[in-house]
């Protein structure tokens, strides 16, 4: 509890895959650790900042201070502003130490499909993606593929802003509910048969992240508010969601894959209940890790066998002793042994209780419990916004004790369970064994294709057990919601990875699904998300307008004129691969402005995508890579290279590429637009006056560097300008020129210049000459509009 009271140390972590990662460590090193000595406060704390000893490369730091010290504490501005600047550009990430995990934990490897079933805000999935191209060559990309998906579009918009500073092109963001992530099986979708095996057939993944949506309380360092918001019984109104969700993942998992199932609660609810579901509906099929020997300086604690389930300010150790009005929320997979009981009535010793002597109980207890501050009826939890159970279970409690919904029993069972299964393998990670916030973590391996008869029997029995409960809600309860999600599904069936692989291959629309076996999921769509499926009757859309509705499609970009025109203006060598790899967001072909580039990975998917019908509703993917500029200086190539796609394509680029000195480099990032006389190399001005009108490249060049070799070295400094009549002007967005001008000047023992000194670009003499540069930091194809402030989308990348 000492500990639980003070500030969350902040964390970062370094992205390894960044052009100036070592620059970074070498400054953390010995200027940062060695001048904030002298602001140290916390007694069990000797360093400022240090590496966090159990994270690989010591490329994660944790600071001796909270967010909020850093930002109202004077003597730490300096190093605040270097955070924030170094995260903004994507060199770091700040990111709580207990969140950065869950992915170590799954052995990422460099040919490896991925899927992170719950995204948002992105900083795990924006750890994978430095995962998969950490080992990278210039102009080379992994073999491997992240698919980050979130059921909230405002939060997917989070997600694709987190994830945009990679810079990559392995990545595709999906906007579905978790536990129903559609399956892309080409034999069931497909009326074509492809005899060709080396194509795409089915989406599988050999690793899966399920950071599910918890009741939060490990997060109460960080989030203060908790204190006020939180009690026991929250849990139990998302187990139910949980076991879903980590049961489609195991679905979508290849046999010998890896799955790692996570929380920020210590619930064993929501945790040791979730996990022994899994494996008692999964048998054999599904073994839990014992990763015990995996980052030996981690500290955590072994999972629970035991324990008991608190309702309404009673704690039951066993199904059996839920009072039977409260069996339809409480269920048996939150218990130890998974066992319940079918009786009417509910066994308690040797005496059988009907619901007169429940009430009769409940009144009598009423006055035991009463002022008690750690309970709340289902009414007062609603109301303070921390709604364990939801709105729905709150109606079926009125309706199941229509006198005495709004009061509580004490009861406490005397019994326990112990599961048989080894949770001991599950991970507890406590605030107060390495000052951090709490995490619980488990990982788990698909053996072999999941026992489909096994699996059915399972569910049939839950739906046995939830049948009254089911019942009112079709009575006009209300839909299944869950905090934080807007659709449910009422059945749950596994076919082996194909859960909802039994829907029709049509658009979903606002009807609910009706007269589906157990192994097909019954998904009732919220009107609110109506905008998630197009109308049956499609013959009033665009040729190319796609199947998710506000949703631009992805259509391959086949202009072979344009491609040409874009190839001879560049140079780019035949070695560089863009037949299949290129792809647009905008219908009309006639007015594309961004082209995107995917990998060979990305590219199969999106191929199997079309093949059985755009199941996936993809909001963001692959690395903008060429933009359509307009320009009255009459350039050969109506398309300018983006930064974004700036260090792929590099290696492979032969024409309008200049090489300038450090100096003048330092200039160009200065004060941004210079005339050609105007550079202190005279022939670099006139090479650069010599160029084609239109976009080019410039390398900073040491001298003693063979120019041939230079875009193949990993630490090649190079930026994207215009080449105008009369100057060259930069087109880097002011933060990264900012942040690249410093970098340079450490790396090269330059002045920095002070904030005065660097320049906005400017038109020259009157000129017209300047492109429109506006599109360089606003991308509205990759970053779909979003209601959130500046402020909300600093504070999401830190919330987990």
């Amino acid at each position: 509890m000492n500990m639980l009271r003070k500030p969350l140390p902040a964390t970062f972590r370094i992205n390894a895959s960044c052009q100036f990662y070592q620059d970074i460590c070498s400054q953390l090193e010995n200027d940062f650790r060695k001048s904030l000595e002298t602001e140290v406060s916390d007694e069990h704390e000797e360093d400022a900042i240090r590496p966090l000893p159990w994270y690989p490369g010591n490329l994660a730091w944790h600071l001796n201070f909270s967010r909020m010290q850093l930002r109202r504490n004077q003597a730490l501005e300096g190093f605040h502003e270097f955070l924030k600047r170094e995260n903004e550009v994507g060199n770091i990430t700040r990111q709580e130490a207990v969140s950065m995990v869950p992915p170590l934990f799954l052995n990422v490897q460099p040919d490896h499909h991925i899927l992170d079933m719950c995204a948002a805000p992105g900083s795990k999935t924006f750890q994978l993606l430095e995962m998969i191209h950490q080992s990278t060559k210039p102009g080379m990309l992994p073999n491997a593929l992240v698919v980050a998906n979130d059921v909230d579009v405002q939060r997917c918009n989070l997600l694709i802003h987190q994830t945009k500073r990679m810079c990559t092109a392995n990545l595709i963001v999906t906007n579905h509910e978790a536990q129903n992530f559609p399956g892309c099986n080409l034999a069931k979708f497909s009326s074509e048969t492809c005899t060709d095996e080396s194509k795409l057939q089915r989406l599988e993944f050999d690793r899966v992240l399920c950071d599910v949506p918890c009741s939060g309380d490990g997060t109460v360092r960080k989030a203060p508010d908790m204190w006020r918001k939180w009690n026991a019984g929250m849990g139990n109104g998302l187990h139910r969601l949980q076991v879903e969700i980590a049961m489609r993942g195991i679905g979508l998992l290849k046999v010998g894959g890896r799955i790692v199932y996570s929380t920020c609660s210590m619930n064993p609810v929501e945790n040791e209940a979730v996990v022994a579901e899994i494996l008692r509906r999964c048998g054999d099929s599904v073994e839990l890790l014992d990763v015990s020997n995996e980052l030996p300086e981690l500290v955590r604690r072994p999972g629970l066998s035991t324990w008991k389930v608190r309702d309404r300010g009673s704690w039951f150790g066993t199904h059996e002793d839920v009072p039977r009005y409260r069996k339809n929320v409480i269920s048996p997979s939150m218990f130890p042994s998974g066992k319940g009981t079918m009786d009417s009535h509910v066994a308690i010793g040797s005496v059988e209780i009907n619901t007169d002597v429940i009430d009769a109980d409940m009144k009598d207890s009423t006055n035991m419990v009463e002022g008690e501050q750690e309970t709340k009826t289902a009414s007062d939890d609603v109301n303070n916004g921390g709604d364990p159970n939801t709105e729905e279970t709150s109606k079926l409690e009125s309706n199941e004790v229509p006198n005495d919904s709004d009061k509580k029993s004490n009861s406490t069972s005397i019994r326990t369970e112990h599961s048989n299964f080894p949770l001991h393998r599950c991970m507890r990670i406590v605030p107060h064994d390495q000052n951090s916030g709490a995490f619980f973590i488990a990982v788990l391996q698909k053996i072999s294709p999941i026992n489909e008869n096994q699996e059915a029997e399972l569910i049939k029995g839950e739906h046995n057990i939830s049948k009254d409960r089911a019942e009112k809600l079709e009575k006009g309860l209300g839909s299944d919601k869950v905090p934080h999600k807007e659709n449910t599904v009422q059945q749950q069936g596994v076919d082996d990875g194909n859960v909802m692989d039994e829907q029709q291959n049509g658009d979903v629309d606002n009807e609910t699904s009706n007269g589906k076996s157990s192994e097909e999921a019954k998904v009732i769509v919220n009107e609110a998300e109506n905008d998630q499926a197009g109308p049956r009757d499609r013959r009033r859309k665009p040729q190319n307008q796609g199947r998710w509705r506000g949703v631009d499609p992805v259509i391959f970009f086949k202009d072979e004129a344009t491609i040409r025109s874009i190839v001879s203006f560049y140079g780019i060598k035949d070695t560089f691969p863009l037949e299949g790899h290129l792809v647009t967001r905008n219908p009309d072909a006639g007015h594309v402005k961004r082209i995107y580039y995917v990998s060979k990975s990305v590219q199969e998917v999106l191929e199997l995508n079309v093949k059985v019908g755009e199941r996936l509703k993809i909001t963001s993917l692959g690395l903008k890579i060429f933009e359509r500029q307009s320009s009255k200086d009459g350039s050969p190539c109506t398309f300018r290279l983006s930064s974004e796609g700036l260090p792929l394509l590099l290696p492979y680029i032969t024409k309008q590429i200049l090489y300038a000195s450090a100096i003048d480099f330092q200039h160009l990032l200065q004060y941004r637009t210079i005339k050609f006389p105007d550079f202190v190399d005279a022939k670099f001005g006139e090479e650069a006056s010599a160029l084609l009108p239109g976009c080019c490249v410039v390398v900073l060049w040491e001298g003693h560097q063979n120019i041939d070799s230079i875009a193949m070295d990993p630490s090649a400094i190079a930026i994207v300008c215009w080449k105008g009549k009369t100057n060259l002007c930069v087109m880097v967005s002011p933060l990264d020129g900012k942040e690249l001008l410093e970098r340079i000047c450490l790396r090269y023992g330059l002045k920095i210049p002070k904030a005065d000194d660097v320049k906005p670009s400017m038109k020259i003499d009157g000129s017209d000459e300047q492109p429109d540069l506006s599109t360089e930091a606003v991308d509205p194809e990759a970053v779909p509009e979003s209601k959130a402030s500046d402020m909300e989308i600093a504070d999401a990348k830190e919330v987990e």
